[in-house]
């Protein structure tokens, strides 16, 4: 059967699999990133499992992978295969494109942010599927955006595109690691959301899912840390659906568990807040963890696409 590799490489984990042409995950793997040991080991440890795929393909299929595809945090050059910068991970500049496609043999490689990689696949065969127009917000330990269009995900000029988590909400608020002050991530994540319950709630190992069971509990410190989280999200989103007009918003991460409890008072927030704009269906994540590696696969995919020779070509 016809597969590729694909990888998703988190800070504390990775996820791997095996993906057919229809999108079905053949086969599934994980490990521990082991970034304690340091950013060559990290690297060392994405080829070995790569590897360890390719010959796990060629066993069970009798042919090696097409392709492989691999999403990583942080800073991503996609058109030169190049990781450039992960601060959870302490590499820079890493040519992951040259690395793999010499461990694998040859084979081309595609390279991709991890958010924006996972919004891919929730927009083609997940949430936004049919959605020409979405925007993905996974709101995990931070808060990033992947920006659908037509099927595909668009990554600036730059690669920056989606960076809503530094939309500044709150002015002269609270610091935030990028160096300015009230960004959106340091209020709506679920680690903003973690902290703001540990303080009030004078547990300090309490986090964000604690947070919301008190709130579906009644407690009324719990639903002002969650409607002040809610609210800002909310500022972040009209801001985002004002310059984008997305017809999707597609949310996921570690704050999208609580469900409705997310939800219900989120889209509420929204409505209050649009004056002339289109509101757009909001809407959960529906991969899970599974989109990165389903991105990833889709990458590849993609990369054979491009690289299959016109009718012109053909006859040439």
């Amino acid at each position: 059967m016809r597969h590729v590799i694909a990888l998703d490489v988190g800070g504390t984990g990775m996820k791997a699999a095996l993906v057919g042409a229809d999108g079905t995950l053949l086969h599934e793997a994980r490990r521990a990133t082991g970034r304690e040991r340091g950013p060559e080991a990290v690297v060392e440890t994405i080829l070995g499992f790569a590897a360890e795929l390719r010959a796990h393909g060629l066993e069970r299929y009798g042919q090696t992978a097409a392709a492989a595809g691999v999403a990583v945090p942080g800073i991503v050059d996609a058109e030169n295969g190049v990781a450039v910068y992960a601060a959870n991970l302490g590499w820079r500049d890493v040519p992951m494109r040259a690395l793999l496609s010499e461990r694998l043999a040859g084979i081309p490689v595609a390279i991709g942010h991890d958010v924006r990689t996972g919004g891919l696949a929730e927009g083609r065969i997940g949430a936004g599927n049919g959605a020409d127009r979405f925007l993905f917000l996974p709101l995990g330990t931070g808060i990033a955006g992947a920006i659908g269009i037509g099927g595909s995900i668009e990554a600036g000029a730059h690669g920056y595109a989606g960076e809503i988590g530094h939309i500044v909400v709150r002015p002269g608020g609270t610091e935030c690691g990028c160096g300015q002050r009230g960004c959106l991530e340091r209020y709506a994540s679920a680690s903003a959301v973690s902290l703001a319950w540990a303080a009030a709630s004078g547990d300090p190992d309490a986090d964000a899912a604690d947070c919301a069971k008190a709130v579906e509990s009644g407690d009324t410190r719990a639903v002002q840390v969650w409607q002040n989280a809610v609210d800002a999200l909310a500022d972040g989103l009209v801001t985002a659906l004002t310059l984008l007009d997305p017809r999707t918003l597609i949310i996921g991460g570690g704050l999208a568990e609580a469900g409705e409890t997310l939800f219900t008072p989120l889209r509420a927030a929204v409505e209050e807040r649009v004056t002339f704009q289109k509101l757009p269906a909001i809407v959960p994540a529906a991969l899970g963890d599974t989109a990165g590696c389903l991105g990833a696969g889709l990458l590849a995919w993609d990369l054979l696409a491009d690289q299959r020779p016109t009718d012109s070509e053909v006859s040439a």
